[in-house]
């Protein structure tokens, strides 16, 4: 890519770019001679064969559409993909166009028909050019370059060599380059590296539900009765019902791995002021978070490995 765009790109898709390049020469080193041309013949898909596969894979990468996308992967694969976080499904998306942001695809074809996704973002702007699929069996293999669109030498090109299985008729992703796609031995992996940043932003969502809680009383010259009325209001102006006081999603007690429990405690009929407790519970604990994270009433925070269970005052305090 030219210095103004990679700039652009991460130094982990750099390294990507040069693991491709290595895994494509690799394949292109093997003789051509010993692969079966293309066969017009073979049963298509239900996109057409495997050269429309990648077409639209590419596409949907560029995108980063999670429900066109999981329409071409192995049942293996698609059963993992769907349980991954909606941030590692866009992560793994972003490898196949090597672009941060969602991008706009455009398919065209060269003068021999072949087709070319060009992804393109605010930013920096691709070309994937198709070359012709190779196909073994129920296997086939399909070379790819990609280049800034900007590029008119071809000096940034980079090409790889994608592969497809046949299964149940259509055709599914097998590889990227030489990296067969086992997203099940990855999963685990990716959902570990995502925890610490999900435990992180948990206590961080439990201070803003607090500061809502307190911003609501004084409001209103009570405490919320659920966190839904802290929530922006469905029409009209802030409410005691809904009073705008955060996001949607954090209203509902779901946010970012963590599930979210509002009480009130400490009232009584002698007027004692009411008080309440936070709690945060992993919603799939070992993958979206290990601790789980308590506010006492009297506003100090714990947290402790509980094995997915509710937390309370007798847990570490949370520096």
């Amino acid at each position: 890519m030219t210095l103004r765009h990679t700039q652009k790109i991460t130094p982990r898709c750099l390294l990507l770019i040069a693991l491709l390049s290595l895994f494509a020469a690799c394949a292109m080193a093997q003789d051509s001679s010993a692969r079966p041309p293309e066969n017009p013949a073979a049963p298509p898909s239900a996109s057409g064969g495997p050269t429309a596969a990648l077409r639209d894979v590419l596409s949907a990468a560029c995108s980063q559409s999670h429900n066109e996308f999981v329409r071409f992967l192995t049942t293996r694969n698609k059963e993992s993909f769907a349980r991954l976080s909606a941030g590692s499904r866009v992560a793994f998306m972003k490898r196949f166009v090597l672009l941060n942001e969602p991008g706009k695809p455009t398919v065209t074809s060269n003068p021999s028909g072949r087709p070319s996704v060009r992804c393109e973002t605010p930013e920096v702007t691709t070309e994937m050019q198709i070359g012709g699929a190779e196909i073994r069996e129920n296997v086939a293999f399909l070379p790819m370059e990609l280049r800034d669109a900007t590029d008119t030498t071809g000096t940034t090109a980079r090409r790889v060599t994608m592969g497809f299985v046949r299964e149940d008729g259509e055709w599914k992703l097998l590889s990227l380059g030489l990296l067969l796609l086992d997203l099940p031995s990855l999963e685990m992996e990716w959902d570990r590296a995502e925890i610490q940043p999900n435990e992180l932003s948990a206590i961080e969502w439990l201070k803003k539900i607090a500061e809502a809680i307190e911003a609501y009383r004084k409001t209103y010259a009570r405490l919320p009765e659920s966190l839904a009325n802290l929530g922006p209001p469905l029409h009209g102006t802030a409410n005691g019902q809904a009073a705008g006081l955060m996001d949607s999603d954090l209203a509902t007690g779901m946010k970012n791995g963590y599930a979210f429990r509002y009480v009130i405690v400490g009232a009584s009929s002698l007027g004692a002021l009411a008080k309440f407790e936070l709690a945060a519970t992993p919603l799939n604990y070992g993958r979206t978070g290990l601790r789980s994270f308590f506010r006492d009433a009297g506003g100090v925070y714990h947290g402790a490995d509980r094995q997915g269970a509710i937390g309370n005052e007798m847990d570490p305090r949370v520096p």
